[in-house]
């Protein structure tokens, strides 16, 4: 197969492939999107070696993704109260429904491939399968992506955090019996992508607080690594890329992670620090740096400058290795998003 230029570029960083330039990507929150508007595409368009294919009036400013970004509550699928008091940006579980172990009994998790998690519309897999195709011959990578939180943050969306935690703490029976039905769910989800035809598949799951992981590395060990095992494994021995996101602080446990499967990891720098990266992860996993969005609002344009070439000069290697992720809050003032986009057309981003 013939890849475009970015699509095997991207995949020799994976792969530590020596690939010709560092991946960029910038993500641009919806809300940031209907905070500044044409003022925000105009940087975009300025900048088409990070926004590929952006054509002007192409963005609904206003549009949202589903309904976790919507103002107000919903329930989805699985039973759980979400609520949103800033359109654009997520929405966060107040309500769980087996808060009460005894409703387990009589609970049914939703089907993935007729019901959806009840964020969106249902995927029609027939569509999902021909779009793949589609960016197969015009030599794109395939991408899915499971539903953020989809494993460990689903256990606690389902049972309430501080219920969750008690629940580890005391190595509650049920727990497996929980985490059981929801890695079914996610193995017959994944399953469907590969049958499509997904060469890369994303995951996502906030394993970390700011300075420290929530459960013991043992605690993970025990209840997330076998799931996570498995489903990485079914990806690999497809042949799909395993990437993984993961907000808050998780160095004690990416070996454990890399041992899973995972082949690119988007840690957040301000919770891992340089030096914890370079110590648990440089060299052997392909490093997604999630950039200091902490320090993007408050930042000059020289100090974003400096902390992504410090970032390059820490983690960056010939052979590959290294991507860079900004994503774009709405409290960045523009000047910072136009900063980002130029030191990473200077340091990464395929030449024109």
């Amino acid at each position: 197969m013939q890849r475009t230029r970015s699509a095997a570029n991207f995949l020799k960083a994976a792969h530590f492939d020596r690939p010709e330039w560092i991946p960029c990507g910038v993500g641009i929150m919806p809300a940031t999107w209907m905070k500044y508007r044409e003022q925000l595409e105009d940087i975009v368009l300025r900048h088409p070696r990070i926004f590929p294919g952006y054509e002007k009036g192409s963005k609904d400013f206003d549009l949202l993704p589903d309904e976790r970004y919507r103002k107000g509550r919903f329930t989805d699928n699985w039973g759980c109260t979400w609520e949103n008091v800033t359109p654009g940006l997520d929405a966060v579980v107040i309500g769980s429904p087996l808060e009460d172990w005894s409703d387990l009994q009589t609970y049914r998790r939703p089907d993935p491939i007729t019901q959806g998690d009840g964020w969106g519309p249902l995927p029609d897999w027939k569509r999902i399968e021909r779009d793949f195709a589609r960016t197969k011959a015009n030599g794109g990578l395939a991408r899915a992506w499971l539903p953020h939180g989809f494993m460990y943050m689903r256990l606690w969306y389902l049972r309430g955090f501080e219920n969750f935690m008690l629940d580890v703490a005391t190595d509650e029976p049920r727990l497996q019996q929980l985490t059981d039905m929801i890695y079914d769910y996610n193995m017959r989800e994944i399953d469907a992508y590969l049958e499509a035809g997904a060469e890369c598949m994303s995951f996502g799951d906030d394993l970390g607080f700011q300075q420290a992981l929530p459960i013991s590395p043992e605690k993970f060990r025990q209840y997330l690594v076998p799931c996570y095992s498995r489903m990485f494994g079914r990806c690999r021995e497809a042949g799909a890329v395993v990437y993984l996101h993961s907000d808050g602080h998780i160095l004690e446990i990416i070996p454990d992670l890399i041992q899973c499967g995972v082949q690119i990891i988007n840690p957040q720098i301000r919770a891992n620090t340089l030096n914890g990266l370079q110590k648990y992860a440089k060299g052997k996993v392909c490093i997604n740096l999630d950039l200091d969005r902490q320090l993007f609002p408050f930042a000059t344009p020289q100090q974003l400058d400096a902390h992504i070439r410090e970032a390059v000069d820490a983690l960056g290697s010939d052979e590959g290795g290294l991507m860079l992720y900004a994503e774009c809050e709405p409290d960045i003032p523009l000047e910072n998003v136009e900063a980002i986009c130029r030191t990473f057309e200077e340091v990464g981003g395929p030449s024109v």
